[in-house]
């Protein structure tokens, strides 16, 4: 039987959206209290990772997460009330969703196919792409000519 997995995408206006890379951001940076290491176990450039904390901070009023800059002490990322809200409402939504998403596909997971690479016969038949029968070239009329 095939599990049913959702991935959710939440939009907060047309510019402002959280989804699963940015919420698994949040959370390995709240675990490891650093984004260079919440970059690399996400096997992301800390770059990339420095663009979707500065996106998530400016989508609210908010901060979601507040750095410190390194120095003697270190530095480091704390994550606020607002970003432990903000994990917690879209992972209860995303468990809420994938139950509902059971109700409504559960019946058809018996029916998916196997991948086709697993060592498995697959279930069913590839598309393939059948022959087009060609148009007939147009007729041309005594005295057109051809341009």
């Amino acid at each position: 039987m095939s599990s049913l997995r959702i991935r959710l995408r939440i939009d907060f206006g047309d510019a402002n959206a959280v989804g699963p890379g940015k919420i698994a951001l949040l959370e390995r940076m709240r675990d490891s209290g650093s984004l260079s290491q919440a970059a690399r176990e996400l096997k992301m450039s800390y770059r990339r990772a420095w663009e979707l904390l500065e996106s998530l901070n400016t989508s609210f009023r908010d901060p979601v997460i507040v750095t410190s800059v390194g120095g003697k002490g270190g530095g480091g990322t704390t994550i606020t009330e607002l970003g432990t809200a903000l994990v917690a409402a879209y992972r209860s939504f995303e468990q809420e969703t994938t139950r509902r998403a059971a109700d409504y596909f559960g019946p058809m997971t018996s029916r998916v196919a196997r991948k086709a690479g697993s060592g498995a016969k697959a279930l069913r038949r590839p598309v393939t792409k059948s022959a087009r029968p060609r148009a007939a070239p147009k007729k041309r009329g005594r005295g057109s000519k051809r341009l």
